[in-house]
C-alpha cells in the first residue's frame, strides 16, 4: 500500500485519523520491505503485530508466516483490515488497546516475533511488557521515536542510559538499529523515527523469581539520576545487605546508576532477592 493508495482508502472512508491514538502509518514500500527483512520471518512464524493501521506492514507479515495476531485499537480500522484481509483465516484481529490487553491476557510468546510500527505513546511500557514476560518473544522489531530507539540501545555512563535500556537488556541484545524518515509517514510525525531489532538472549541468566528485584533496583537505582544508588537502594533493603551486594558487585558506593552494567545490576538482583526487603519498601 502506497501513500496513493493510502489516501484514497482514507477518502473513500471519510476517514480523519487521530492524533491521540499516534496515528501516523508507514507507506514506503523500501522501509516497510526492511522492517519485515529485519524480522527474519519463516512460514511456520507467529507474529505479534501492535497497532497495524491500515495493514501495509500486515499484508508483508501475512505473506511469510503462519499466523499474524493484529491487536488494533481503533475500531474503524479494525473494520478496514477485515475488508481488506478478511479471507486470511491466519489473521487473527484484536480490537483493544495493545498494553491492557497484554497484562490481562498474560501468554507464553514463546517463538514469537513482535513486528510492529509501535504506538509512539505506549511503545516502551509495550516492550517492557513483553520482555519481562514469563516466556518472552524470541524476536522484536519495532519501529519508535529516534529517542527512544537511542534510550533502547544506549551503553553505560551515556545520558540515554537508563531504565528502559536495562529492563529491555535483561533478556534482549540489540542486533540492529536504523533511521526510518519522517516523509515515509502519512502524516509526517513530529519527531525523528527509527527502528530496533531486538533478540532474545540464549539461555536464562536469572531466576524468574529474581527478576522483580532486577526491576526494582533499576528503577531506584535511576530513581533520582544525581544521587548516589547506595542511597537510593538503601531506602529498599537493608543497608548492610546493600552494602555487601555492592561490594560482591564490584560497584563503588558513591556510584551513580548511570555507570553500573546490566551484568553488576544482576549480581545485585541475585544477592538482593534473599533479602527482605525494608518495611517501607
Amino acid at each position: 500500500m502506497n501513500l496513493s493508495e493510502m489516501r484514497r482508502l482514507l477518502a473513500s472512508r471519510n476517514l480523519q485519523l487521530t492524533k491521540s491514538l499516534g496515528q501516523n502509518f508507514l507507506h514506503d514500500g523500501n522501509q516497510i520491505r526492511r522492517i519485515a527483512a529485519a524480522a527474519d520471518l519463516v512460514e511456520s512464524d507467529r507474529v505479534l503485530e501492535v497497532g497495524p493501521g491500515l495493514g501495509p506492514l500486515t499484508e508483508h507479515l501475512l505473506a511469510k508466516s503462519a499466523e499474524v495476531l493484529a491487536i488494533e485499537k481503533d475500531v474503524r480500522l479494525v473494520e478496514v483490515l477485515k475488508d481488506r484481509f478478511g479471507a486470511d483465516e491466519r489473521l487473527v484481529l484484536v480490537l483493544a488497546d495493545a498494553l491492557d490487553w497484554l497484562r490481562d491476557n498474560p501468554r507464553d510468546w514463546t517463538g514469537w516475533k513482535l513486528v510492529s510500527n509501535l504506538p509512539y505513546s505506549v511503545g516502551s511500557p509495550i516492550l517492557v511488557e513483553l520482555a519481562l514476560a514469563e516466556a518472552p518473544p524470541r524476536r522484536m522489531v519495532v519501529t519508535l521515536q529516534a529517542e527512544v530507539i537511542q534510550r533502547i540501545a544506549a551503553r553505560p555512563a551515556t545520558p540515554e542510559y537508563g531504565v528502559l535500556t536495562l529492563l529491555l537488556a535483561l533478556r534482549y541484545s540489540v542486533k540492529e538499529t536504523f533511521k526510518v524518515p519522517r516523509d515515509c509517514f502519512f502524516p509526517a510525525p513530529d519527531v525523528e523515527s527509527a527502528c530496533a531489532v531486538l533478540e532474545l538472549r540464549p539461555g536464562v541468566e536469572l531466576d524468574p523469581g529474581v527478576t522483580s528485584t532486577y526491576a526494582a533496583a533499576v528503577k531506584a537505582g535511576f530513581g533520582q539520576r544525581r544521587k548516589m544508588m547506595f542511597k537510593l537502594l538503601a531506602g529498599l533493603w537493608p543497608r548492610d545487605a546493600v552494602a555487601s551486594a555492592f561490594a560482591t558487585a564490584g560497584i563503588e558506593l558513591t556510584e551513580r546508576a548511570e555507570r553500573v552494567s546490566r551484568e553488576q545490576f544482576m549480581e545485585l538482583a541475585r544477592i538482593l532477592s534473599r533479602t527482605p526487603m525494608n518495611p517501607a519498601g
